[in-house]
């Protein structure tokens, strides 16, 4: 590959990134939020699964268990 197709391609990212539409201040700010609180939401919904299916299991191998 030579230099002169590196150049290109950065020339040619740089001119893509151009045309894209970047977010204004107030809806990244809000897009972000709304982003934690999506991930908080499932982390603790997940974890009460987990907990969940470990007492499940706990019971199961009391009852049946060695």
């Amino acid at each position: 590959m030579a230099i002169s197709d590196v150049v290109r391609f950065f020339r040619e990212v740089r001119f893509e990134l151009s045309k894209v539409v970047w977010p204004k201040f107030d809806e990244w700010v809000g897009s972000t939020l709304i982003v934690l609180f999506l991930v908080l939401l499932f982390a603790v919904y997940l974890g009460a699964v987990d907990q969940i299916l470990v007492r499940i299991t706990q019971y199961l191998f009391e009852l049946f268990g060695n």
